[in-house]
């Protein structure tokens, strides 16, 4: 019995291959025995498909039907008109009074400033939040979906919650305003269209004037999303301003980024000190310091006094040309003798990114400045790659 069902499914198997080999990689036309075409599974699939569509508009070409498609530079041009035309309306009738007292509201709380939407606006809000964040401001983008479902639990009487949405209907923030409510948040609606439902049910609404949007339809948001975030943005900014951030503060804020580091890192974080500095002194000859000017990664050797005080550098350059002047001379001369007497250095308090302006000023530019103390003592080097190996 077990060697006749193997059989059998081994014959269904050939036959299964031997159909879908003929249908799909020979290049006539395969015919059953009964003289009749295979029909191609994947077109019948196709066609029950069509079928059962209906009348529902294809709104793209077949992607099977390959063609050129062009962007037309005059209507793109156009669109960028339109689109500049739209924000200019918004500017042009926003109530500045209304965002007066929306920034200084946000402003004013103690707590934390909880942003919401849904689809785009939920995106915008996520972008708008991140950006108070930061510059230091206490926000939080809260998903109405999830608030719902138990992280309203997050709200306090203490905090502000902003909805976006450009129709002011949106059924997911109106089901979370009573819940909001009763946990005492300040509820503020951004919305777009006149008589909307979140504006009578808000302590506050800021009405973002919206002509129409871009797309030719006047349904895709593509001019109100961007107003919302220009207005998003704005007060940010506003309420950056009031609070007196400062670079640095901005900086503390970012300090994995470019951005951070150039204002927060300085020369004493960055530099190489102790044994990792290329040290000698005056009276020593040139060729006995090869291996120290060449093990330290720094290109250079770093001339010192007994007292560690800084005497001069000398360069792999400095050694190139001394021995292409002085030939087998070099055996006899010493670092002091052919040394830079008066090298750029810094002070170990500086920012860093000044030491780097500092390497790349005319009228030639240096891979390293030697860290002096105020009485001139040697106490570090930093290096170009260094900079560059630290994000800056």
């Amino acid at each position: 019995m077990y060697i006749s069902c193997a059989a059998y499914f081994f014959l269904r198997a050939t036959a299964f291959e031997c159909n879908y080999t003929s249908v799909h990689t020979l290049p006539y036309s395969p015919e059953t025995f009964s003289g009749e075409p295979i029909a191609d599974p994947i077109v019948s699939v196709k066609q029950e498909i069509r079928n059962k569509m209906g009348s529902l508009p294809q709104l793209y070409s077949d992607p099977s039907e390959k063609q050129a498609d062009l962007i037309d530079p005059i209507k793109l041009k156009t669109l960028f008109k339109s689109q500049q035309k739209y924000l200019n309306n918004f500017f042009d009738k926003l109530d500045l009074s209304q965002a007066h007292v929306f920034t200084q509201t946000l402003l004013n709380s103690t707590g934390t400033i909880f942003i919401t939407g849904v689809g785009k606006s939920g995106f915008v809000s996520k972008n708008i939040s991140q950006t108070l964040v930061s510059l230091g401001i206490k926000s939080q983008f809260l998903s109405p979906v999830d608030a719902l479902h138990g992280d309203i639990g997050i709200l306090t009487s203490n905090d502000v919650l902003v909805m976006f949405s450009k129709s002011g209907n949106t059924e997911e923030l109106i089901r979370l305003v009573p819940c909001a409510r009763a946990k005492g948040a300040f509820l503020i609606s951004v919305t777009s269209v006149e008589g909307n439902a979140l504006m009578g049910m808000s302590d506050l609404n800021v009405h973002l004037p919206l002509e129409r949007e871009l797309c030719p339809f006047d349904l895709a948001p593509t001019t109100s999303t961007a107003i919302q975030m220009v207005f998003g943005c704005t007060v940010a900014i506003a309420m950056m301003d009031a609070k007196n951030l400062t670079k640095e503060g901005y900086a503390a804020n970012h300090p994995a980024g470019r951005i951070g580091k150039s204002l927060i890192f300085k020369v004493r974080d960055v530099m190489k000190k102790q044994d990792e500095l290329p040290v000698c002194r005056e009276g020593d000859l040139i060729m006995d310091q090869l291996v120290e000017l060449t093990s330290k990664g720094c290109g250079c050797l770093l001339v010192i006094d007994d007292d560690y005080h800084l005497m001069g550098t000398f360069t792999d350059g400095d050694l190139r040309r001394t021995l292409k002047a002085s030939k087998e001379g070099i055996f006899k001369l010493t670092v002091g003798e052919m040394c830079n007497r008066n090298p750029r250095t810094i002070s170990a308090e500086r920012m860093a990114v000044e030491a780097m302006k500092k390497m790349e000023a005319p009228p030639s530019p240096v891979q390293f400045l030697p860290v002096i103390d105020e009485d001139n003592k040697l106490i570090g080097i930093v290096t170009l790659h260094g900079l560059v190996s630290a994000g800056l």
